[in-house]
C-alpha cells in the first residue's frame, strides 16, 4: 500500500469536495454535481488502495469498491448506491443533453458527499491499521 498515494487522493477528496460547494455557491450545478461525484471517486480510489487495489476505468472502480467494501459490509449498502448514483450523474452532467439539476437536488447531494467522505475516511483507517 502506497501511504504518500493515498493521502494524496484523501486530500484531493476534500479539496475537490471544496471546489463543488464553491461552484454550487456560485450557480453552477452543473460543475458542481462533476466535482461531486470526483471529490467520492478520489476518496473511494484511496480506499481501494489500502487493498493494492485499482483499476484503469470508473466502472473498474466502481465494481471494486462493490465487491471490497460494499458487498463485504465494510461499507454501508446506501453509500455504494449513492457512488453509482453520482456516476450517472456526473455522466448526464457532462455529455447529455437538455439535462437540468434542481438546485436543492444538487444542494443535498453535496451533504450526502461529504458524509460519503467522512464515512470512507474511518474505513480507510480500519484499512490501514490492519
Amino acid at each position: 500500500m502506497s501511504e504518500k498515494l493515498i493521502e494524496y487522493r484523501r486530500v484531493r477528496a476534500k479539496e475537490t469536495l471544496e471546489d463543488a460547494k464553491r461552484l454550487f455557491d456560485a450557480g453552477s450545478l452543473f460543475s458542481a454535481v462533476n466535482r461531486i461525484y470526483y471529490a467520492m471517486f478520489y476518496e473511494v480510489t484511496a480506499l481501494l488502495l489500502t487493498k493494492n487495489l485499482s483499476a484503469s476505468k470508473h466502472s473498474g472502480v466502481r465494481a471494486l469498491f462493490n465487491k471490497e467494501f460494499v458487498k463485504t459490509g465494510k461499507v454501508k449498502v446506501d453509500m455504494g448506491k449513492f457512488f453509482g448514483q453520482m456516476f450517472d450523474f456526473r455522466q448526464k452532467s457532462d455529455y447529455g443533453d437538455f439535462v437540468r439539476f434542481e438546485e436543492d437536488k444538487v444542494n443535498e447531494w453535496l451533504g450526502k458527499a461529504e458524509e460519503f467522505i467522512e464515512e470512507l475516511e474511518k474505513v480507510i483507517e480500519k484499512e490501514k491499521a490492519g
